[in-house]
C-alpha cells in the first residue's frame, strides 16, 4: 500500500530543522551560519521532493526534519543545483528486495534479487529503508545510506554513476581521474588479497567498506560516507582523494569534526 506525504503548509520553516540539526551528531562543528544554510536546504527539499511511504510507518515531522537535514548535508557546499533531477523519495520501513541487473569490478554482468538499503535509481526515485536512516544518524562510523545514496545521485547529474560527477570551474579532470583510478586500483588489490587469505590481512584501510571495490561509482559514494563522517581517516589514507573531496563538496569535515 502506498502512503504520500507531504509539508503541511502552515508549518514553520526552519524553527524546528534547527533545532533538530542540533541534536544529530553529523553535524557537528557546523557553525550558525552553515546550520542556517542546511535547514534552508533541508527546506527546499521537502518543499519540491514528495516522499512515498510503501507501507505504513512511523512517520511525522520530526522524521521528516531528519530525512531532509541528512539529505542537505552533502549539498550545503553546492547549493539547489545539487539537488536537480529527481522529484521523489522512497520510505520503506526495512531493507527492501530488488530484481535488476549489476556489472562487477571485473566487467562481469549479473542478475537476480538483492537486499538493499538504499536505491539511487537513473530513472529518477530516492529510494531508503527508513530503519536504516534512522540508524545512519545514530553514530560517526562511515556508514550513511543517506550520503552514500545523495553521492550517487550528484555523481548521476553528468549521466550513468561512475565515480566522475561533474566537477566545477578550477577543478582539474586529469588529476581527478588520476588520483581516484590509482586509489581504487590499490583498493582493489587490497580487498582481493584479504580476500584470498584463509584470515583475511590486515590493512590501513580495514575501515573501508569492502563494497567500495565493486565498481568506481561505489567507490566515489563509500568514500563521500567516509569523507563527512570518519573524514581524518580519509586524509590519512587517501589524502590526494581527500582533498578532491573538499573541492567537490565544498567542505572540510576534518577541519570541523
Amino acid at each position: 500500500m502506498l502512503f504520500n506525504w507531504r509539508r503541511k503548509p502552515s508549518y514553520p520553516k526552519h524553527v524546528s530543522l534547527l533545532a533538530c540539526a542540533r541534536t544529530v551528531p553529523l553535524f557537528a562543528g557546523l557553525k550558525e551560519a552553515e546550520l542556517t544554510e542546511l535547514a534552508r536546504l533541508a527546506d527546499h527539499l521537502a518543499d519540491r521532493k514528495s516522499v512515498t511511504l510503501i507501507e505504513p510507518l512511523q512517520w511525522d515531522q520530526v522524521n521528516a526534519d531528519l530525512l531532509f537535514l541528512l539529505m542537505a548535508l552533502p549539498v550545503l557546499g553546492l547549493g539547489e543545483a545539487g539537488l536537480a533531477g529527481w522529484e521523489e523519495i522512497i520510505l520503506y520501513p526495512q531493507p527492501f528486495v530488488v530484481r535488476g541487473q549489476w556489472r562487477d569490478h571485473i566487467g562481469l554482468v549479473h542478475e537476480g534479487e538483492s537486499i538493499l538499503i538504499g536505491q539511487a535509481r537513473s530513472d529518477g526515485p530516492l529510494i531508503l529503508s527508513w530503519a536504516d536512516v534512522k540508524a545512519s544518524a545514530r553514530r560517526l562510523d562511515g556508514w550513511n545510506v543517506v550520503v552514500h545514496e545523495m553521492a550517487h545521485k550528484l555523481d548521476m547529474l553528468n549521466g550513468d554513476a561512475n565515480g566522475f560527477p561533474p566537477l566545477h570551474k578550477g577543478m582539474n579532470r586529469q588529476q581527478w581521474a588520476r588520483d581516484w583510478s590509482a586509489a581504487y586500483a590499490e583498493f582493489c588489490r587490497r580487498v582481493e588479497e584479504s580476500e584470498g587469505s584463509e584470515e583475511g590481512e590486515e590493512g590501513e584501510e580495514d575501515w573501508l567498506d569492502p563494497y567500495a571495490a565493486e565498481h568506481p561509482a561505489e567507490f566515489f559514494a563509500v568514500l563521500s560516507e567516509s569523507f563527512f563522517e570518519c573524514p581524518h581517516a580519509v586524509e590519512r589514507d587517501f589524502p590526494a582523494v581527500y582533498r578532491h573531496l573538499v573541492q567537490f563538496y565544498r567542505q572540510d569535515p576534518a577541519r570541523r569534526l
